[in-house]
């Protein structure tokens, strides 16, 4: 049975090799777009949307061989071979495999250029072959073997990534049994008796991981206000893989813990200026998204008012700073598993739709992407737009259990008041209309959000009447009160009025609050020295030791 189309799986119908609608020009196309980027397989005799030929399709069994005679001479650098298949139903289809270009640039023979991006077929103009070629050699780096013996690794970074991947519950039981050597070969970090550059880079030692072209180098530094730097910390020694640079990095840098406390009505909700699954999610795209084959540190330069991450290397081809958020296209694809089994990264192409979402929800601006001529840069802001936005999300969340792209939406809209519906577009880069309804998801029937005008003057806003009854819930939302909120509940209450008895409390604080959590704690903070009582069971008064 043959699975959907993907990044390396193309189907065509028989039609495109046979009769007089034969287009084999068409399907060179395709060939050279896979030769260009890893290779992959055109299965011809199913279509789109089947997963097996028809039980009766019988395929004249030289087909194949004129399907790869006619390739070779439609194009340039694309090595394939064929083979005729027969499914499990008795029909038959051609198996068409295209080798990955690794050297050179393939092309058809009358000169056009094509790159296989996602699962489509992507016209290359003049101006993107340079890449393209500056992009070859890191198809193929992870892979590569080096002269180092897979059983030359640093002991207990091989220990530490198979009690990673055993621990990881994206996982599956059957690799979580592997041997370690066998875990090597199986993310590609070994090849026969050798390593792989990639597996040099994980689990190798310090003074080999220092050898390759190009191991990571990372650098932080800070600037004052008026854009001095007063600090630099730098990784250079590389003596620590991908995940340990992530640890250290966040560990390291005593600035990532600093932040602004928020009002949520009678609490305060403590907001960082740079949250840390943001942290983590830059860092891990710098390293899993950069060329192994390019010299560059990457540099993380924190100032007053905003972070920078820069990454030396381009954009991967297909991918702009406009449809970041949409498109995926992998550079280090095995590098990229590894980070996603040991839940380093989100899924592939959800980590910008993750930063979105913190960031958003904590009333800040999204990401900025830029891309220079030899780098890309990301820019967080540092400071909140809207507080309001923090509660107005979080309580929305609390009540209706919003999906990732309702909360992205939701945030946006309520930081700008309202949105048109080309303005969605444009902060969104969607493509039409009806992307529009699909980001949205609920929020129009839940009456989270309004919109009013025709297809696009159309205006979202914020529903006036959820604000009202956001404002009318936010009592009875108390029920499920977290542990640290109620605490300081009950220290504020207690200060303003001393010695007080836990029904007094609890008529003060909300009746909807559970009594018996209420009281479970009362005597948690009776037994840290929070607070002092006096008096027994029904007559206990609680108050607060000043002078202790």
């Amino acid at each position: 049975m043959i699975m959907e189309e993907t990044q390396n799986i193309e189907k065509k119908s028989l039609k495109l090799v046979t009769g007089s609608s034969a287009n084999f020009e068409e399907l060179a196309k395709d060939c050279v777009s896979f030769a260009n980027a890893r290779g992959g397989t055109i299965y011809i005799g199913l279509e789109n949307s089947e997963t097996l030929p028809l039980a009766s399709q019988i395929i004249d069994a030289n087909l194949p061989d004129k399907v790869r005679k006619r390739i070779s001479e439609l194009t340039i650098n694309v090595g394939t071979y064929t083979q005729l298949i027969t499914a499990e139903n008795g029909g038959q289809f051609i198996e068409l495999k295209i080798l990955h270009s690794a050297s050179t640039i393939a092309s058809t023979t009358d000169g056009r250029y094509y790159l296989r991006i996602s699962d489509t077929c992507t016209p290359l103009p003049p101006d993107e072959l340079m890449r393209l070629m500056t992009d070859k050699p890191s198809f193929t780096w992870e892979t590569k073997q080096v002269r180092i013996h897979k059983a030359d690794t640093d002991p207990q970074k091989l220990q530490q990534l198979v009690s990673d991947v055993r621990a990881s519950n994206r996982v599956s039981d059957f690799i979580k049994q592997k041997a370690p050597q066998e875990l090597l070969e199986y993310y590609l970090m070994a090849d026969g008796e050798f390593l792989t550059n990639l597996g040099v880079l994980w689990v190798g030692k310090r003074t080999d991981r220092a050898k390759l072209l190009y191991a990571p180098v990372i650098q932080f530094l800070k600037y004052d206000e008026n854009e001095n730097r007063v600090n630099k910390i730098v990784w250079d020694d590389f003596s620590l893989n991908p995940k340990e640079l992530i640890e250290a990095i966040w560990t390291q840098i005593p600035d990532w813990k600093e932040g602004i406390e928020v009002s949520d009505g009678i609490f305060r909700k403590f907001v960082a200026n740079y949250e840390e699954d943001v942290i983590r999610e830059l860092l891990a795209n710098a390293l899993v998204h950069r060329p192994y084959s390019t010299r560059g540190d990457i540099f993380i330069n924190l100032y007053a008012d905003r972070l920078e991450v820069h990454n030396p290397g381009r954009l991967p081809i297909g991918v702009t700073p406009e449809n970041i958020l949409h498109k995926t296209v992998k550079r280090n694809e095995h590098l990229a598993k590894v980070f996603y089994d040991l839940k380093l990264m989100e899924r592939e192409g959800s980590g910008y739709d993750k930063m979105y979402e913190i960031l958003l929800s904590n009333g800040k601006q999204v990401p900025i992407p830029f891309e220079g001529d030899d780098r890309v840069t990301v820019t967080i802001k540092k400071h909140i737009i809207k507080t309001e936005v923090v509660k107005l999300v979080s309580r929305a969340n609390e009540e209706f259990q919003l999906r990732q792209k309702e909360i992205i939406c939701l945030g946006l809209v309520a930081q700008h008041t309202s949105l048109s519906a080309t303005e969605f577009s444009r902060v969104l880069n969607l493509p039409q209309q009806n992307a529009i309804r699909d980001w949205l998801g609920r929020l129009p029937e839940l009456g989270i959000i309004n919109s009013k005008g025709k297809t696009k003057g159309v205006e979202y806003f914020i529903n006036p009447e959820f604000l009202q009854k956001l404002d009318f819930k936010g009592k009875t939302s108390l029920k499920k009160i977290e542990t640290h909120r109620l605490r300081e509940l009950i220290y504020q209450d207690v200060s303003t009025y001393p010695k007080s008895s836990i029904g007094d409390i609890h008529q003060r604080i909300g009746t909807e609050i559970p009594y018996r959590k209420l009281k479970a704690q009362l005597y948690n903070m009776l037994e840290i020295g929070e607070l002092n009582s006096i008096g027994k069971l029904k007559g206990r008064k609680y108050f607060i030791d000043k002078k202790a």
